[in-house]
């Protein structure tokens, strides 16, 4: 039946490129892996020490003017 091999694999000659949907797993990869980093950021930011400290380097910063 034509060119198509016996076992069904897919080959260079059908035109197609065996790792055209690697992009978008690895675009859905990185954008889980963004997502998770940001809420472990928000939640160390949300703690005691770290708000107090961000909140001492804002008023500082504004009193500079």
């Amino acid at each position: 039946m034509g060119d198509a091999p016996e076992d069904g694999a897919q080959t260079e000659t059908d035109g197609r490129d065996p790792e055209s949907g690697l992009a978008t797993a690895e675009y859905a990869i990185a954008t889980v892996a963004a997502a998770t980093f940001a809420g472990i950021l928000l939640a160390v930011i949300k703690g005691g020490d770290i708000k107090g400290m961000l909140t001492s380097l804002i008023q500082s910063a504004l009193s500079l003017g």
